[in-house]
């Protein structure tokens, strides 16, 4: 069954591709290819997101920081551009782990569905929605980066898959974190805290993970390439870095200290969310101040 699932992800990443690309090409490919610090954001995010820390919240911030996508295409943007190299995660980690397939299949399949209602609804928000709902998702990446530090989570069992109950609860809440991935709350973090609550093993937590991320993320990347709600410059960026970070992570560089490296992720991650959510409020009250104006208008006459 393993080799079954690893199959369908290579067809769901050819289908993706090919549609990533017909978006690319209709849009101007060579107007907007990528230049070295585009892939160099994405060899960074890529590496640290298969060593655990995650790609969301540092390319979120990095983003910002430089001015490279708008706030509105900010969710596009990393839906579509990490989509590949988390295939590649995925694959490797489903074929090294092992876990029981029902278990994985199961919160896979609702994590892709919960992705694309979620990006349906998203890819059609405005720019102050997108930047409220992102500055939160920033927001609880931190607090969950924060547990980790601390060691808050909670310490696992022995358990290499779920029936019954259990299940059930994965499984619902896989479908629930699928729908938020559209907004950029990260997948990991409370997917495992969630995992290890039901007693599963910490390790058989990593492949459920990313395959579930494997098949959400294009999911959650079609609606916005076809609503044109992403950069594709950055986009191109993040895949062709990615790819070889995630084979850099994979099978030379197994482990780093890392303590140090997630304090200053989670120190940029809060100061883009403060950012992110500063921006949305003058945003509103600017819409608020327009609207008086035009209120006021009649009497002014």
């Amino acid at each position: 069954m393993k080799t079954a699932l690893l199959v369908s992800l290579a067809i769901f990443a050819a289908g993706y591709l090919l549609i990533f690309i017909r978006a690319a090409m209709s849009a101007g490919l060579k107007e907007k290819m990528p230049n070295l610090m585009d892939c160099g954001i994405g060899l960074l995010v890529s590496f640290l997101d298969s060593l655990g820390i995650g790609a969301f919240a540092p390319t979120t911030a990095i983003f910002r920081l430089f001015g490279l996508v708008r706030d509105e295409q900010m969710p596009g943007t990393l839906n579509a551009g990490l989509s590949i190299p988390g295939i590649l995660e995925a694959a490797v980690y489903i074929e090294v782990v092992k876990v029981d397939v029902t278990t994985m299949t199961a919160m896979i399949a609702a994590a892709a569905l919960g992705a694309w209602l979620g990006a349906g609804v998203v890819s059609s928000w405005p720019r102050r929605k997108i930047q409220l709902g992102m500055g939160i998702a920033l927001l609880t990446t931190a607090t969950f980066g924060l547990m980790t530090q601390f060691h808050l989570f909670p310490g696992g069992g022995d358990l290499i898959g779920l029936n019954g109950p259990r299940l059930i609860l994965a499984v619902v809440v896989s479908a629930v974190l699928g729908a938020l991935k559209a907004i950029g709350i990260g997948f990991y973090a409370p997917c495992m805290i969630v995992l290890y609550l039901l007693g599963m093993n910490p390790k058989a937590a990593y492949p459920i993970m990313m395959g579930a991320i494997a098949f959400a993320g294009p999911l959650a990347s079609v609606p916005f390439i076809r609503a044109g709600r992403y950069n594709l410059k950055s986009a191109l960026g993040l895949t062709l870095g990615g790819i070889p970070a995630v084979v850099l992570a994979a099978f030379i560089v197994r482990s780093l200290p890392l303590v140090a490296v997630r304090w200053l992720v989670l120190a940029i991650v809060v100061y883009t969310a403060i950012m992110m959510l500063r921006s949305a409020v003058s945003a509103s009250q600017q819409a608020e101040l327009a609207t008086r104006k035009i209120a006021d208008l009649p009497n002014a006459s």
